[in-house]
């Protein structure tokens, strides 16, 4: 009976696996993004060879590195049971290191020490991240006997971000005389101290460890790393008192979430959004731009056009708040259009206003690119040909208004005639000159008779004509300002 309670600490069950089968695969889709499992070897200290495996984004982001957390399972786990951990991490920016430590799934090793050991296992995987240069922060999440590693190991660390322990225990020997009352080991009390003695020169023996050092409670008071904690209500075999323990002789910003479960059962979906928040907090994730804005700023590039003190970017406005005011009107009839802070920079408004404009490409009928890519092809020409007065106000931004040997007088005029440059390009011509013509009465009876709203078709060729003439426009008034220069 005693040797199977000291098997039972230090050679519990040990996963069998085949990574291609229990764990992600080696390029999957996540949230709309490609990841990546890179698979790799390390040798710990002892010789060990430790099987590990790191999820990042697929292509990695150039010369942005990325916060990184190491998953730490239990006592009977591997690195598989970080699967749930990528859902939560990779989405954030955050890539996930998962290993096996020794003695547990296929690395090397007889024999698991509850975290003694394991904290030397996670000093080398930490200075492997640290030699990385993709790796930023690091933070660590364990459960059960890889909490108490993570404890163990931050008490040693103090660079460690932040860690999320689930389930640790306070006091080895405490918690292996509590597991004699829970598996109703049949000893007399008295002897029940004499056989965990007897076990823990066994211990020693075997996995070459002493279970009277594993005692978290006197490294809680010297670690100061933030720390998440999280225990099952129902948990029979680390009883939540054990995290309660620690929370409350914990140095460091701390933070404590009981839930309903007991030691093995599954997390629910809000501590799960609680480590997610946390982890965001304390390794401070980049921002990268998904696969849908790129296609969108890649749709309305401007090519190699750079924003100078050569631009008028006055004009930028203007055009951007006219790309926004047809956006709104393609959204609702009624609605005003909206205004510009000229406190943003141009850069931030064009970033605003091409995911809107995005969204009514979207709704293009695939099967007419030809029809439809005429239709905007004339409708752009209507939209620059103007009449003559109003050539003059806005010449330099038209393929069609002036010459390339206007004189400085004629930029500073059309300069002085912002106004009507906002007009012509906000409001197609056609449009305007009939909103001019017809009487009130005649409006809301042809408003009344076409329902009142735009075809999908007509509101994005609006947009389409925008996005060209502000094109046209730029590269007009670069031409133009360097003419001038020379």
């Amino acid at each position: 009976m005693i040797d199977q309670f000291i098997n039972f600490v230090i050679r519990p069950p040990r996963a069998e696996y085949n990574p291609d089968q229990y764990l992600w695969e080696r390029d999957f889709m996540l949230a709309g993004r490609s990841y990546k499992r890179q698979d790799l070897e390390i040798r710990n200290a002892r010789g060990h060879v430790l099987q590990c495996s790191h999820y990042m984004p697929s292509p990695f982001p150039e010369d942005t590195p990325l916060p990184c957390v190491v998953y730490c399972h239990g006592n009977s786990g591997c690195r598989a049971d970080a699967n749930e951990a990528a859902v939560i991490l990779l989405p954030s920016n955050i890539t996930l290191f998962t290993l096996d430590f020794t003695g547990s799934g296929l690395s090397d090793g007889d024999y698991v020490s509850l975290g003694w050991h394991e904290k030397d296992d996670l000093k080398v995987v930490v200075s492997y991240l640290r030699g990385n240069k993709q790796t930023s922060r690091i933070g660590l999440w364990g459960r059960s006997m890889g909490a108490v590693t993570s404890l163990l190991y931050g008490a040693e660390d103090p660079s460690i971000a932040g860690m999320v322990l689930d389930s640790a225990f306070s006091d080895l020997f405490d918690l292996m005389l509590e597991l004699v009352d829970v598996y109703k080991i049949r000893l007399p009390k008295f002897t029940v101290k004499m056989a965990v003695q007897y076990m823990r020169r066994v211990i020693q023996k075997k996995a070459k460890f002493d279970i009277m050092d594993l005692n978290c409670l006197k490294l809680a008071p010297k670690t100061f790393i933030p720390a998440l904690f999280g225990h099952a209500s129902e948990d029979k075999f680390i009883r939540a008192r054990h995290s309660d323990l620690i929370f409350n002789a914990y140095a460091g910003d701390k933070n404590i979430i009981k839930f309903d479960g007991d030691h093995n059962s599954s997390r629910p979906q809000f501590y799960y959004d609680s480590v997610s928040i946390f982890f965001y907090n304390v390794l401070h994730p980049p921002q990268i731009p998904s696969t849908h804005s790129i296609k969108a700023e890649k749709y309305y590039d401007l090519g190699a056009l750079k924003f100078g003190a050569s631009m008028d970017q006055s004009l930028l406005y203007e055009i951007i708040t006219g790309l926004r005011c047809a956006s709104t009107d393609a959204a609702s009839s009624s609605s005003a259009p909206p205004s510009i802070l000229t406190a943003k920079p141009v850069d931030e408004l064009l970033s605003e206003a091409v995911p809107i404009a995005s969204k009514e490409n979207s709704a293009v009928n695939e099967d007419e690119p030809s029809s439809f890519q005429d239709k905007l092809s004339g409708l752009s020409e209507e939209c620059c040909s103007y009449t003559s007065s109003n050539r003059e106000s806005w010449g330099r931004c038209s393929s069609l208004g002036g010459s390339d040997e206007e004189s400085s007088a004629d930029c500073a005029a059309a300069d002085r005639n912002l106004q009507t440059t906002f007009n012509a390009l906000a409001t197609p011509v056609r449009s305007k000159h009939k909103s001019l013509e017809l009487p009130k009465e005649e409006k809301k009876k042809k408003k009344a008779a076409t329902g009142g709203k735009k075809t999908k078709h007509e509101k994005l060729e609006k947009l389409e004509a925008l996005s060209k003439r502000l094109r046209l426009c730029i590269m007009r008034r670069v031409k133009h300002q360097r003419h001038l220069s020379s």
